[in-house]
């Protein structure tokens, strides 16, 4: 009988730029601040795709949730605007704190609410290699699975040394998210080839003009 092979590990369809899924999650908005945002997730299978990306979820939990999605369209939509509102709140609490202010109180209760679900579903279970254990979630065939897991991802980071070094990319269009774990914490940019060139561009073709 001849062996099946296993599958392979679908292209990435996200530019995950934020080194934290749920800052990476926020930038599924993309061109946030403009007339036109870019919407990221379109449809369920964008936000099972996003799972897989950021390995809140494996392969084999994604192909599973697409299948169920395609079974049941409606309640996978349901679970997608759900997520879409967590995003915002998730957006709402890091630009607060992003701008040295006070996350805002109905944003920051929506996270918890989330996290307070997301801790229900989640138990105490020996590793593969047995030598330790490790939190999972019980959530196989449901649709909010991966919005409890980019809450939980939220939460970790607010409770963490590292949210001092929470930055918002310095274009005034793009503001995307990131951790900044550069070694002096003077990171400006979401990435140099995103938006790091076009200024470099900009202030290039700025001083040429000013020399004319």
């Amino acid at each position: 009988m001849a062996e099946t092979k296993p599958k392979t590990r679908r292209p990435p369809q996200f530019d995950l730029i934020a080194g934290n899924a749920a800052l990476d999650f926020v930038n599924t908005l993309d061109d946030r601040y403009t007339e036109q945002p870019k919407e990221l997730l379109q449809n369920y299978a964008d936000l099972a795709r996003f799972g897989e990306d950021t390995a809140l979820l494996e392969p084999k939990h994604v192909d599973r949730l697409l299948k169920l999605s395609s079974a049941a369209p409606a309640r996978a939509r349901d679970a997608l605007h759900r997520a879409k509102e967590l995003r915002e709140a998730i957006h709402d609490i890091f630009s607060a704190i992003t701008k040295e202010r006070p996350a805002p109180a109905e944003a920051l209760a929506r996270l918890n609410r989330e996290v307070q679900i997301a801790t229900q579903h989640l138990h105490l279970t020996p590793s593969s290699d047995a030598d330790h254990f490790e939190w999972r979630f019980d959530d196989l065939d449901d649709f909010d699975g991966i919005r409890w897991r980019i809450a939980r991802s939220a939460a970790d980071l607010l409770a963490s040394d590292h949210l001092p070094f929470v930055r918002a990319c310095s274009s005034e269009t793009c503001l995307w998210f990131f951790l900044d774990t550069s070694k002096n914490h003077h990171r400006r940019w979401c990435d140099m080839k995103r938006c790091g060139n076009r200024d470099k561009v900009r202030r290039f073709y700025a001083k040429s003009r000013a020399s004319d």
